[in-house]
């Protein structure tokens, strides 16, 4: 599913994120990557879904080599994972419905096909009765679902979440985490970004831990082992 092999990612400042970092996720598993701020997480997440390219090293994704991938091949490689950010990235002239539904009509899909995912999944994340509400007359915990729900419309092998709780408060962090849970109960791969040291600690998953670029730490349902 996942294979990362002495990757290395060095931008054009000279900073170097990631040390030669070697990791293995099988298809089905749901990830926590931790650490301290400006330890790498963010390069390792955007490898993921080639919004960076290693330097070095070998990164295979769903049997796509990505230091070989072609510029004009990165959106259907995308195809099959689904991100979701921190800060929602919603379109805001566009219905709850229109901003999942335009996942689908990017890649040309059917209207009857796109009506009945877009409904499905909004179902899922509890917002099928709101499919006619713009984002910004939705709670910050209802634009996350929202965003959830375009992420995984196409139903894809991996979701990425990048802080995806960050803005959220207790409450509404519980109830999107449920709904990750839910996702991955699915099947779908789960690799999450995370400075919550209650979520990682209640939600016991594996555990990659991310320092001065390397992974120093790799637990089977371990905990968040950092003050946040």
């Amino acid at each position: 599913m996942i294979l990362m092999k002495d990757v290395y990612k060095t931008y054009s400042n000279g900073v170097t994120a990631l040390n030669g970092i070697s990791v293995d996720i099988d298809q089905g598993e749901f990830v926590y990557i931790v650490g301290p701020s400006g330890a790498g997480k963010s390069t390792f997440v955007k490898l993921m879904y080639r919004e960076v390219k290693p330097s070095n090293g070998q990164l295979v994704i769903n049997k796509t080599d990505l230091s070989e991938l072609k510029e004009k091949n990165i959106p259907h490689f995308r195809r099959d994972i689904g991100v979701i950010f921190q800060d929602f990235k919603l379109l805001p002239k566009l219905s709850v419905y229109e901003n999942v539904a335009f996942a689908l009509e990017v890649i040309e899909e059917s209207p009857r096909n796109i009506r009945k995912r877009v409904m499905d999944v909004l179902e899922l994340v509890g917002l099928k009765n709101k499919a006619r509400f713009l984002p910004d007359e939705l709670s910050g915990g209802e634009q996350q679902r929202v965003s959830i729900a375009r992420a995984i419309v196409n139903h894809p092998k991996i979701v990425i979440a990048d802080e995806p709780t960050g803005n959220l408060d207790p409450d509404t962090s519980w109830e999107i985490m449920r709904v990750f849970e839910e996702i991955n109960n699915r099947g779908t791969t789960i690799l999450m970004a995370t400075h919550s040291k209650e979520i990682v600690n209640t939600i016991k998953k594996r555990v990659i831990a991310i320092e001065d670029g390397l992974i120093v730490r790799d637990q089977h349902r371990g905990e968040y082992g950092y003050e946040s």
